[in-house]
């Protein structure tokens, strides 16, 4: 039996779970600020991932037509902090 590093495991299972996405949403919100800056993380509701498209709610409008202008930017930059294609598609509610 092949041994793995933990890290490894979880990664394999995650990969075969229904668990992915809801992780990977975790993953995010938790570099958001990061990634988009403090002032867009602080008026951000809602972040979670469906199918490799990223599901962004805001009720602050301005915020919603920026955030739709950066969308290949906010793609470009979760895919590089991430290390893999994790997003293909961006969508703001």
């Amino acid at each position: 039996m092949a041994q793995l590093q933990l890290g490894e495991a979880l990664k394999q299972f995650l990969d075969k779970s229904k668990l992915k996405n809801g992780v990977r949403a975790a993953q995010i919100e938790g570099i958001w600020a990061e990634v988009m800056g403090k002032t867009i993380a602080k008026h951000t509701d809602k972040i979670e991932i469906i199918n490799q498209t990223l599901f962004i709610t805001t009720a602050v409008g301005p915020l919603k037509q920026e955030l739709v202008y950066q969308k290949e930017k906010i793609i470009e930059r979760i895919n590089e902090v991430m290390g893999e294609k994790v997003i293909k598609q961006v969508v703001i509610r």
